[in-house]
């Protein structure tokens, strides 16, 4: 009788979202990866070095290949006490943003000297930090000094990620006169107790005013980050600021679990734990929030991203070609990265590669003259076929076993028989449906979608989970 009643619950769970039960919200509300890579970055080592590196990059040179740029500007005016982002607090001041250029394009020259070529970037893309830190000059200098070694295609995705309350009307027109199509910035939250928890006070007149200077400069995509689990959250307020986000409509809203991690960002340790939205009461606000968000005519795109259907974003994950990688998640106009500045993560020749994350360290590394590299990892064949694997779950919400067979020739049953289990299990709590030809992840799976994929990870297994990661509810 029990048993036929949890099956009952977990039937309607699959039909209606807020009607998950207890015993599976408990089940799978555990801590995993977020797979922006795999293997994951726990799993990388110094075996990956600067010579890894040079020799990745000249092997790259050597073909037609295009790729992905990501350019890391690490400096913010003020802490934010939720982001455990690689960032370095300071105040405005160009001297500061000189000498970080004047390293950055050290590492640049570096990067091509070993590339011996001009190539195509086919999507740029400035993050941090605060990449609008820089001034009208600086971030002219730079996007200068890139096109001068880079042929960027101006056609594809060349975005950046601005702070609302420090970027001014003429610092976007000095990006949109550039190339810049798409804007993305951090709204989090509009309510007044929550941003003075989290030190990032930006009122929504704020918000709303650089979000029509962008429409007015024709930018062709908005993103706007929003965060729940935030502490002092409730599904009233933050269903507040949804209706204010919907309503101004910028063309993509990200809907991130915030990552409670207090060892890795120690700002997160003056939170107030009893203040959290509890694990049930977060994934209320975030359900709620995704009804809202899709009766508003936007579409669920992958784990956590919403775009019109108007929006590239949306196009891509209709037709196959969302990606997802450490910028989130990407059109894929290419399939490997470079990333410049601290922290900064480079894909090459299936190889991860990672600058070292400290702003000292990494002036220290290029007045060596030395590619700054702290960490990477070379993947073997069972890593690019899991990482296959976990990038359809999380892009595509499914895995088809005709094209698994044609690109690594094994049967997807025989290759994961210790997986059995966990596919069975996921089948049993409704997560995903099974056939010959396909998995698929269900409505309720979509959900759960970083417990479906920890099920693949072989490093999760062999640590028997014993890795700190945010929780994935």
């Amino acid at each position: 009788m029990i048993r036929s009643r949890l099956f009952f619950i977990k039937f309607l769970a699959r039909k209606n979202l807020n009607l998950i039960d207890k015993n599976t919200l408990q089940k799978y509300d555990v801590a995993g990866p977020r797979y922006t890579s795999y293997p994951t970055v726990p799993q990388w080592s110094g075996e990956v070095n600067s010579d890894v590196y040079a020799s990745r990059l000249t092997s790259f040179g050597r073909n037609d290949k295009t790729f992905s740029l990501y350019v890391h500007i690490p400096f913010c005016e003020q802490l934010c006490y939720f982001c455990a982002c690689n960032k370095v607090i300071h105040a405005k001041d160009e001297k500061t943003g000189d000498e970080f250029l004047d390293n950055l394009f050290k590492e640049i020259d570096m990067v091509v000297a070993l590339l011996q070529r001009h190539k195509i970037v086919r999507q740029l893309h400035w993050g941090g930090g605060t990449p609008t830190y820089l001034s009208e000059a600086q971030i002219q200098r730079l996007f200068s000094k890139i096109q001068s070694v880079f042929d960027i295609d101006l056609q594809e995705e060349v975005a950046i990620e601005i702070d609302p309350r420090t970027v001014t009307q003429n610092k976007l027109q000095v990006l949109r006169k550039l190339g810049f199509n798409r804007i993305s910035m951090g709204v989090q939250d509009f309510e007044k107790q929550v941003q003075d928890d989290i030190n990032r006070i930006q009122p929504y007149e704020q918000v709303a005013q650089v979000y029509q200077w962008c429409r007015e400069l024709k930018f062709e995509s908005v993103n706007f980050d929003l965060i729940y689990g935030l502490p002092y959250q409730t599904k009233d307020t933050f269903k507040k600021t949804v209706d204010l986000v919907v309503g101004l409509r910028p063309d993509r809203i990200a809907l991130y679990s915030f990552a409670y991690v207090p060892w890795l960002s120690k700002p997160q340790n003056k939170f107030n734990l009893d203040a959290m939205p509890k694990h049930d009461e977060k994934l209320d606000i975030f359900i709620q929030s995704r009804e809202n968000l899709l009766g508003h005519g936007y579409q669920a795109i992958a784990m956590d991203h919403f775009a019109l259907t108007s929006d590239a974003m949306a196009k891509a994950f209709n037709e196959g070609t969302l990606h997802r990688n450490f910028m989130g998640y990407t059109l894929k106009p290419a399939d490997e990265y470079i990333g410049v500045g601290p922290s900064a993560i480079s894909f090459l020749e299936k190889t991860y590669i990672q600058n070292t994350k400290v702003l000292p360290e990494y002036y220290k590394w290029i007045s060596r003259g030395c590619l700054p590299v702290e960490r990477g990892k070379q993947l073997n064949q069972d890593d690019q076929i899991r990482q296959w694997v976990i990038n359809s779950l999380m892009c595509g919400f499914k895995v088809d076993k005709q094209l698994f067979f044609d690109r690594f020739g094994y049967e997807f049953e025989d290759y994961f028989t210790q997986e059995a289990q966990h596919i069975h299990d996921c089948i049993e709590d409704g997560l995903i449906n099974e056939n010959p030809r396909q998995i698929q992840v269900t409505d309720l799976g979509k959900i759960f979608i970083r417990n479906v994929c920890m099920g693949f990870d072989r490093y999760l297994k062999a640590n028997d989970g014993h890795q700190r990661f945010s929780r994935t509810v």
